[in-house]
């Protein structure tokens, strides 16, 4: 594990204490501390889903939601098992820490990101301050759209038989019209994505940006290959704490990069921001 260089760290703790607000944009690295598969790269991917390296299925190929309507035993076998994983699995600590970071500040925080798998909620950060830009795993919609209704997903799990990625048990279906249901979620190639509830995120999120006046950007986990979430929080207007151990690059000036893991790195900030807060905290203080 790389060790965080300490000069960094007390430059990203003094970004924040000097902001208002904190804007926590996070990608998919931030799940991999937790335990959650790494799926960069064709060969990352097929190492969690053999059946579909037998078929020559990447990434893209089976995240798309026609296949909901050629073979939704296979589509329910991917997302399913995701599903499941997601449920199963804990956020790290680092979840925490940045929850309670943000709940120290005077505007507090919000959170935008592109991961699916709803552990920022099962980490307890406010549902309202949440904006999910490619869906939800967690909730469902019909394959056919015959209507634009967005519900929860059955909290009872999926059986799925994992050599070969197919589901076993009864396909979810519409409440409404009986059809395919498939995962609010934008997948590659999708026209048919009910995007509503995420819309209703981003107007929250929005006017929250509005009432911050020096917002910090924490971003985690952020990727180059769909940079959805790294424009993002580059088009704030407003410094920049980019964690990636893999790449950190895009920054400017007023920007800090630590090319840590994510637990690591939010651990050391917590580390640094702690010193500040027992000396605010002090008696002895002016």
């Amino acid at each position: 594990m790389m060790i965080a260089d300490v000069e960094i760290v007390d430059r990203c703790a003094r970004l924040i204490r000097e902001a208002d607000g904190i804007l926590i944009t996070a990608g998919a690295g931030m799940g991999v501390d937790s335990g959650l598969p790494d799926f960069r790269g064709a060969g990352g991917f097929w190492k969690h889903y053999p059946a579909l390296a037998a078929a020559g299925l990447q990434f893209e190929a089976i995240a798309n939601p026609r296949h909901f309507n050629t073979d939704p035993r296979l589509a329910w076998g991917f997302y399913g098992h995701r599903l499941n994983l997601y449920r199963a699995t804990q956020p790290h600590d680092g979840f925490r820490l940045l929850r309670e970071i943000g709940e120290r500040m005077p505007a507090r925080y919000f959170v935008y990101t592109s991961n699916v798998d709803g552990h920022f909620q099962d980490a307890g950060f406010d549902p309202d301050r949440l904006a999910e830009c490619h869906g939800s795993i967690h909730h469902l919609q019909c394959q056919a759209n015959c209507s634009q209704d967005i519900w929860p997903a059955s909290p009872e799990a999926l059986v799925i038989d994992e050599g070969c990625c197919r589901l076993l048990s009864d396909i979810p279906s519409c409440p409404r019209c009986g059809g395919i249901a498939r995962p609010n979620i934008l997948m590659f190639g999708d026209r048919t994505w009910i995007g509503h509830r995420t819309q209703m995120q981003g107007i929250r999120l929005h006017a929250w940006r509005q009432r911050v006046k020096h917002p910090v950007v924490i971003e985690l986990g952020a990727g180059l290959a769909v940079p959805t979430v790294r424009l993002f929080g580059m088009s704030q207007d407003c410094p920049l704490v980019r964690i990636n151990p893999g790449d950190i690059s895009w920054l400017t000036e007023r920007d800090v990069g630590l090319k840590i893991a994510a637990l690591t790195a939010v651990q050391a900030i917590w580390n640094s921001l702690q010193k500040s807060f027992v000396a605010a905290e002090s008696p002895c203080n002016p």
